[in-house]
């Protein structure tokens, strides 16, 4: 069976939006905010800035959330 996804809302540069992603890696992304002592909203904005410095119509908000957690846990070496 799939990992579950579930659907998120939060707010990033002042507006809400939603995400889906599935749960392991919206609890990777809540590790990541922790160990960096940001806010996971914090993060998803960092995400979405560099993802519109580029072509923001290339990838959804919620590939690119799990695109940066994938490259974060192989930076780890895991």
């Amino acid at each position: 069976m799939p990992p579950s996804r579930k659907k998120r809302s939060l707010t990033i540069a002042r507006h809400r939006t939603s995400v889906t992603v599935e749960e392991p890696f919206w609890d990777a992304l809540g590790e990541i905010a922790r160990a960096e002592g940001k806010s996971v909203a914090a993060i998803v904005g960092e995400i979405d800035r560099r993802r519109s410095a580029t072509d923001r119509e290339a990838v959804s908000l919620s590939a690119a959330i799990r695109l940066y957690v994938l490259e974060r846990t192989k930076r780890r070496g895991l």
